[in-house]
């Protein structure tokens, strides 16, 4: 599909959000398990979706901090590879987010602390922003045309001067000419 062309396929983006979804849970999984895990006496979802346990004021809170901020790091890469597009990611990231704070507002209640919202807006920040730059340098990076060959191959056709008969000459060219 060429970048130009737009097409409307509901089902890749339902595909594309629940990927994303499920590879920010899983990486979340992994940084809360390597920086709370060992702090803590049972690992549980409340570390997921419990907005009490965002808190500045404990280490533990701040390693639950770091782990929230490392998944929108890997969010950001994961949308570079799933997503691929620049002008998509800030969707993409706003959509991980709302559906993370219904989960948040199911598991425990609209959250009240202000740590808990200024890191999931710094998280939707740092998603969308790296996201798309990623993603634009991905964009804007060199195709290459002569990949595999040195030389370039030119056929040219030679008209005689009776205009009957024509002939086909063929003339290495060195591609370094071109660039």
């Amino acid at each position: 599909m060429f970048y130009g062309s737009v097409v409307w396929d509901p089902w890749l983006i339902v595909a594309q959000i629940v990927c994303l979804q499920c590879l920010y849970y899983l990486t979340l999984g992994v940084f809360l398990t390597m920086l709370v895990g060992n702090r803590v006496p049972r690992m549980s979802l409340e570390y997921f979706f419990d907005y009490a346990t965002v808190t500045a004021s404990t280490v533990t809170g701040w390693c639950v901090i770091a782990s929230f901020l490392f998944s929108s790091l890997a969010g950001a890469a994961y949308m570079t590879s799933l997503i691929a597009r620049a002008k998509k990611c800030l969707d993409f990231s706003a959509t991980v987010y709302i559906t993370h704070l219904f989960i948040c507002i199911v598991y425990g209640g609209w959250p009240s602390s202000i740590t808990w919202w200024v890191l999931n807006g710094t998280g939707i920040a740092v998603m969308a922003l790296l996201g798309a730059y990623l993603c634009r340098r991905r964009e804007l990076r060199e195709i290459p045309i002569t990949r595999y060959r040195s030389t370039l191959m030119i056929t040219i056709c030679i008209c005689s001067s009776n205009g009957f008969s024509y002939r086909w000459k063929m003339m290495k060219v060195d591609s370094s000419l071109h660039a």
